[in-house]
């Protein structure tokens, strides 16, 4: 049962570079079932707020530096599902990031919106990187017409684009930009990191609080700034894509939270920057595990580098991504917060202890003596390759409509896909609906496929099975 199988786990000696950011820490809270209300007398109304929650969310601008800022209780997805709705009238166009969590697609489907793609570079390391500024200025001048612009920074692995740049562009068009900073809600606290992109000129931002700092599973921000983006139009859409009975459970937690940044966040960033860094010069031993770092980059492939994602390598050995995953797991009890190709991530927050640090150290250490130096094949780019650029042959929404069909790998190329193809969940697509299905994808997503890994979004893995529009 799940409740048991929870407890198991705290209690299983597991360390957890994993999302949430609170880490599974004892910290003073309540029973739940003690402080679980409903809108009743005293308590106010997230939906219409006027005493407590508006103070809440108030001290959350402050801390942030936001004009206005809202609870999520529903995640980021809903904070980018809202702040899309608010920002590009039904039928009208997005510029977006190809890399954008699937919540954008969706608000994209729901809103009937036409879709102009950025395409962030692949990164030296193999990495989604950065969205180049030019290409920003690029699309606004070659497509008039564009509503607004969005961008993932910092995307799973770290990388940041140069928000401000893009800020200035998308504005001298008259478009607001929003910011996907789910990975970031710890920017700007210390200037070990990025500065958020609340401060860089975005118009709209959304946080997932849950992903990087103390705070409960769920639970996110979505911070405006004055201008382009009315907050009466978030309000109006935040009450359609968040539930109608928040968690004060949840709030009380993000509340706790913003209190302890506001009081504690100075002492908490230092030591943990500290720890960062002593486990990064650690890393500089190892002779063939390889961290990832600023220095993998060339300087025009990313703004910057968040160090809080552990991008661990094993490109120059005899393991695989998924080996090296299975490894730590397994033999040094610690579970990483995700596998792809030839590289492993480790997901750090003020929460974690020096003792996660030092285990993970040692245990790359031991793995780096053992494993066997090897020239990286031409296989080590199969993840890079398949976020290859793929034709647009229809919009989203209209693949999602359309009639599908489920047909053989074989049968496939050529065809238009039906369904959203992603590695690892929730994850960027690497196959998108309305895309041309190539015979390179094909291939590729095989090899993905026999080398242990579970893509979601294959009708079947087992049978070599993929939805495709069945308009053919």
């Amino acid at each position: 049962m799940l409740d048991r199988k929870l407890v198991a786990y705290a209690l299983s000696g597991v360390y957890p570079f994993h999302m949430p950011g609170h880490k599974r820490a004892a910290l003073d809270m309540p029973n739940p079932y003690t402080i679980d209300v409903t809108e009743i007398d005293g308590f106010d109304d997230l939906h219409h707020p006027e005493g407590i929650l508006k103070e809440a969310q108030e001290r959350a601008a402050k801390l942030y530096g936001a004009a206005r800022s809202f609870y999520l209780v529903n995640g980021s997805t809903c904070g980018l599902l809202t702040a899309i709705s608010a920002a590009v009238p039904r039928g009208g166009t997005l510029l977006m990031a190809r890399n954008a969590h699937k919540a954008a697609y969706h608000a994209a489907y729901i809103r009937g919106l036409s879709t102009v793609y950025l395409y962030p570079r692949v990164a030296a390391f193999g990495v989604q990187g950065a969205v180049d500024p030019q290409e920003v200025e690029e699309k606004l001048r070659r497509k008039p017409g564009i509503h607004a612009a969005l961008i993932t920074s910092p995307t799973y692995e770290g990388v940041v684009s140069d928000v401000a740049a893009i800020a200035r562009i998308a504005h001298q068009y008259g478009v607001p930009l929003i910011v996907d900073e789910a990975h970031g809600a710890h920017f700007g606290f210390h200037t070990a990191f990025p500065q958020s992109a609340v401060k860089l000129g975005a118009d709209a931002v959304v946080q997932s609080m849950h992903k990087v700092l103390p705070s409960f599973t769920q639970t996110a921000l979505l911070h405006l700034n004055p201008g382009l983006i009315k907050p009466a139009e978030a309000a109006r859409f935040l009450d359609i894509f968040e539930t109608s009975s928040p968690s004060y459970v949840l709030m009380a937690g993000m509340e706790k939270c913003i209190r302890l940044l506001a009081l504690h966040g100075e002492e908490l960033f230092c030591v943990y920057e500290k720890r960062l860094k002593e486990f990064y010069e650690k890393a500089k031993t190892f002779s063939k595990i390889h961290l990832m770092c600023r220095e993998d980059f060339a300087p025009q492939e990313a703004f910057a580098l968040d160090a809080s994602k552990l991008v661990i390598s094993a490109k120059n050995t005899d393991l695989s991504g998924q080996m090296l995953y299975e490894t730590l797991k397994n033999e040094y009890l610690l579970q990483m917060e995700m596998v792809s190709g030839f590289y492993v991530l480790g997901m750090t927050s003020i929460m974690d202890r020096e003792e996660g640090f030092l285990r993970l150290s040692r245990a790359l250490s031991a793995i780096d003596k053992t494993a066997r130096r090897q020239t990286a094949g031409d296989d080590a780019w199969l993840v890079p390759r398949l976020y290859a650029p793929k034709e647009k042959r229809m919009e989203f929404y209209e693949a999602m409509d359309a009639s599908r069909e489920t047909v053989s790998f074989d049968r496939a190329v050529g065809r238009t896909a039906g369904s959203m193809v992603n590695l690892y969940p929730p994850g960027v697509p690497v196959l998108v609906p309305g895309e041309t299905i190539d015979a390179q994808f094909i291939k590729n997503i095989r090899k993905y496929i026999k080398s242990g890994q579970k893509p979601r979004g294959i009708a079947d893995i087992r049978n070599e099975k993929i939805e495709v529009v069945n308009f053919q």
